[in-house]
């Protein structure tokens, strides 16, 4: 893979290590919001079969900025059916709009990690950035005025300047163990079996079964590779140490695949196994995501169980978040590379006290749903094995809830983020109205210069987004980054105004356009 027009050693904003979706996430991000960017993958080929199979609508919403969206959905099942196997019953679920309000993804989408993958390099690659695989990163030292980077490529050494260091390489993460960050949390006892198969047995084709008992529960993707089906069950964790946590660590035996269908009782019977793993599990966090001018993000910064689909989920959210503030302080120009005394220390200390709460909550709700799943301690076990063949005549009423299926998918997909605390978070002049500083920005019907639309199809580019109200007189805006789009909402009536954020979230609003609040705000993000 070329390295650029400068070869190995060429300088850069942003030096971003992993090309994972997260790291693509960051990479295009950064380079939509301004900044110079690398990415090196020391995979010399994308990591095949998927381990991720689920992105939520939170995380759509903040890729849509980016123009990957429509591609992602052409890839992807967006209104998945389900039988949920509970016993001798059988009960169907319909996983696509479910009733979701308030975002143009009211449903659950089922897609690879590879797509995702493919997808976010291919945008990449369209804009000059392409991906440097074969590309290790072997050290890195902090100076004044940013990072200096070993790399290793095609039996080369080489010496990267760059203002800030993206470590988006996975839970054994180097960047990480190069901040010297602490790694705090312990091992599950329980580990995943990831298999793609054919199976004989009448399995309705083209939808995702999930089969609960009290050895855990097992889920059949129609989204195999090489294969119809994807599985994925749990069983009691192998005697591998610590650095195979989270990475596939050897294959899993016909016989032993099968013996977990059988105990799933899904009554299925395993005609050929094209690939399989064993992936040991961890719930850990880093106990901070920034040392100086380098960051951590994905699962660098915080690795848990796959329960709830949240992993890719919030690596994305992270680098969504990430990549447009080391993106305004690579092209500000005035802080120093570390951050530390200069113009853009609230702007980059901020991406720690945003996330890593953030990624706390997330790691905690994963952890209640895979003890849940996957946990043979008695109350668990008894409710998969017992209550719920029990309760499945009542379960097709439950789900017919739109209400409470809005609820889990919701739970789900992390809306309830926010930054209130932030100091990115500030409020002027008192108002009532909208989404308090911090916030996700909601997805409402609103007239715009006479037109009727969504909030999220005009905040669906790059950048930082002004939304005025009716009366409000338009302010001045000179920026060097990230790039600014100013939109007049007719049906709100006042004088002040909201700024959206590149990730979605609301940073600034005021009842009443005070140009000095202002410009004091901007000051704080893009310096």
């Amino acid at each position: 893979m070329a390295r650029g027009r400068g070869g190995l050693s060429q300088g850069t904003d942003v030096l971003v290590v992993g090309a994972g979706p997260t790291g693509l996430t960051t990479a295009l991000q950064a380079r939509a919001n301004g900044a110079a960017v690398r990415i090196v993958e020391r995979r010399p080929e994308p990591f095949r079969p998927s381990r991720a199979m689920i992105m939520h609508s939170r995380t759509l919403e903040v890729l849509r900025p980016l123009g990957v969206v429509g591609d992602l959905l052409d890839r992807a099942d967006r209104a998945p059916r389900a039988q949920l196997h509970l016993g001798a019953r059988t009960v169907a679920a319909q996983l696509g709009d479910v009733g979701l309000r308030d975002t143009a993804y009211p449903h659950l989408t089922l897609v690879r990690q590879a797509d995702v993958e493919d997808v976010l390099a291919g945008a990449l690659e369209a804009i000059g950035v392409p991906v440097e695989r074969d590309a290790e990163l072997v050290e890195a030292s902090w100076t004044d005025a940013g990072v200096r980077a070993l790399l290793r490529a095609d039996g080369e050494v080489g010496e990267v300047a760059c203002r800030y260091l993206a470590g988006c390489d996975g839970a054994d993460s180097l960047v990480r163990r190069l901040t010297g960050v602490g790694w705090q949390g312990g091992q599950y006892g329980q580990e995943v079996v990831l298999a793609d198969v054919e199976l004989d047995g009448g399995l309705a084709p083209g939808m995702l079964h999930v089969a609960a008992g009290r050895h855990g529960l097992v889920f059949l993707f129609a989204l195999g590779e090489g294969a119809t089906w994807r599985l994925l069950g749990t069983r009691p964790a192998g005697p591998d140490g610590e650095g195979a946590f989270g990475q596939p660590a050897g294959d899993v035996s016909v016989v032993e695949v099968q013996r977990l269908l059988d105990d799933s009782g899904i009554g299925v019977r395993v005609t050929e196994q094209v690939w399989s793993a064993r992936v040991p599990l961890q719930h850990r966090i880093a106990s901070s995501f920034r040392q100086g001018p380098a960051f951590l993000a994905g699962d660098a910064a915080h690795a848990g169980s796959p329960a709830g689909g949240q992993g890719m989920n919030t690596g994305i959210v992270d680098a969504v978040n990430l990549g447009w503030k080391i993106a305004v302080a690579s092209r500000g120009g005035r802080g120093t590379g570390a951050g530390a005394g200069g113009e853009h220390a609230a702007l980059l200390g901020s991406y720690d006290l945003e996330r890593r709460p953030a990624a706390a909550q997330v790691l905690a709700l994963t952890h209640l749903i895979f003890f849940a799943e996957a946990s043979t301690h008695l109350l668990p076990a008894f409710v998969r094995g017992t209550v719920l063949p029990l309760a499945a005549p009542a379960l097709p009423v439950l789900l017919r809830q739109r209400p409470l299926m809005a609820a889990v998918v919701a739970l789900l997909s992390q809306r309830w983020v926010r930054y209130r605390t932030s100091p990115l978070s500030v409020v002027g002049a008192p108002t009532s109205r909208g989404a308090r500083p911090g916030d996700r920005l909601p997805d409402r019907t609103v007239t715009c210069e006479g037109r009727p639309g969504r909030l999220h199809d005009l905040t669906a580019q790059p950048g930082l987004h002004v939304l005025l109200e009716r009366d409000t007189v338009a302010p001045e805006l000179h920026l060097a980054a990230p790039p600014v789009a100013v939109h007049r909402i007719d049906s709100w009536p006042g004088s002040g105004l909201v700024v959206v954020r590149p990730d979605g979230h609301v940073g600034y609003r005021t009842g009443r356009l005070d140009g000095g609040d202002l410009s004091r705000w901007l000051r704080l993000v893009c310096s």
